[in-house]
């Protein structure tokens, strides 16, 4: 589930005013910092008073981290089923008790030669549909609790392997002094893989163990890291430089096909209610569409259609899916009219 939250302390003697913020901001996370600490720092820089990450990365990882605010958080759950892509450095000859670098070294063992052919074949062993057990320190739960309380006590319970696919894999040697031999790896895949499972599992097939040294998202949904803004940058902006850096929230769903209502069909859209079109008005049956309609707000933007939200179409029927509210809809507009309006969308974000 998407991690959101309305709150945040501030700082002693410093009161924050919050206010309705709409979109997406892609941020490059920082070394040692949760997914929430960094999120609790750009909603207080933006004061936002609604706010969620999309998917957890570790403290010990950095990149992509996709930042909803406001009418956004509606649109995150598509982000936690997309597919990523990541950057790793596999430190071999060594197991440790959470699978990366954070972890005290449970096991020693002598590392092979890192011959291409030895890489080719964990390559072609560990492309393609895969089964993988989560591991301990994870934020999965089990009766009712994560499995990192479980595993911080010294406790392991079962966990039922997972399907995932890895779609591509490229390794190649690397060099860090922290182990006798190192792999980079580039990983391409579905929702739920573990990297630092991954690695470990490519350790225990070359015969020697291995664990994480470190890890980056580089791609999320179609969100790469060559879109993402620092912390350190976004302190140093105005608001509203901050604010400039936002992506529109149905940049969520732009990889998808778009319906433009008339403001008849658009008001009853909004309030619910299935929409019976003629034959293909619609579009082919599709199970995600993003919904248009007639701007209501003033100013430049007034002749682009207004997102209205997300529906599948069934046999000629739309049928609504996450609406956004007429306040969220006029906030935006008020606040930016492009972010509310359909734009131009970077071809990079197609699902």
């Amino acid at each position: 589930m998407t991690q959101t939250t309305s709150h945040r302390q501030a700082p002693r003697g410093q009161k924050i005013q919050r206010r309705p913020v709409h979109g997406v901001l892609l941020l490059d996370k920082p070394l040692g910092l949760s997914s929430n600490q960094a999120l609790q720092k750009a909603k207080w820089l933006l004061r936002a008073d609604k706010a969620g990450h999309t998917g957890t990365l570790d403290p010990l990882a950095t990149g992509v981290l996709p930042l909803c605010f406001g009418a956004a958080t509606k649109f995150s759950q598509l982000q936690l089923d997309a597919d990523k892509t990541y950057e790793a450095v596999l430190l071999l000859g060594q197991k440790t008790s959470t699978a990366d670098a954070e972890g005290d070294v449970i096991e020693t063992r002598p590392v092979p030669a890192i011959t291409p052919e030895l890489l080719a074949e964990m390559t072609r062993r560990f492309t393609g549909p895969q089964t993988q057990v989560p591991p301990m320190y994870s934020a999965l739960k089990k009766d009712g609790k994560a499995l990192y309380e479980y595993a911080r006590k010294g406790e392991e319970v079962e966990r039922e392997a997972r399907h995932i696919t890895i779609y591509k894999l490229n390794m190649t040697p690397a060099q860090d002094p922290r182990a006798p031999a190192a792999i980079k790896i580039i990983v391409s895949c579905s929702k739920g893989t573990y990297i630092r499972t991954l690695g470990e599992d490519i350790g225990e097939a070359i015969g020697c163990g291995a664990h994480l040294g470190s890890l980056r998202r580089l791609e999320t949904g179609g969100y790469t890291d060559r879109q993402c803004v620092s912390l350190p940058a976004l302190e140093a902006m105005s608001e509203a430089e901050r604010e400039a850096c936002l992506l529109p929230v149905q940049s969520l769903v732009a990889g998808f096909p778009s319906v433009t209502l008339g403001a008849d069909d658009a008001g009853r859209f909004l309030s619910g209610l299935r929409r019976r079109g003629s034959p293909g008005q619609w579009g082919p049956d599709s199970a995600m569409v993003q919904v248009y309609g007639p701007s209501t707000g003033s100013g430049p933007a007034t002749d682009r259609p207004a997102f209205l939200g997300s529906a599948h179409v069934t046999a000629d029927e739309l049928i609504p899916g996450r609406l956004l509210s007429p306040i969220e809809i006029q906030d935006m507009l008020v606040a930016s009219p492009s972010l509310a309006s359909s734009p131009a969308v970077p071809a990079a974000l197609a699902h």
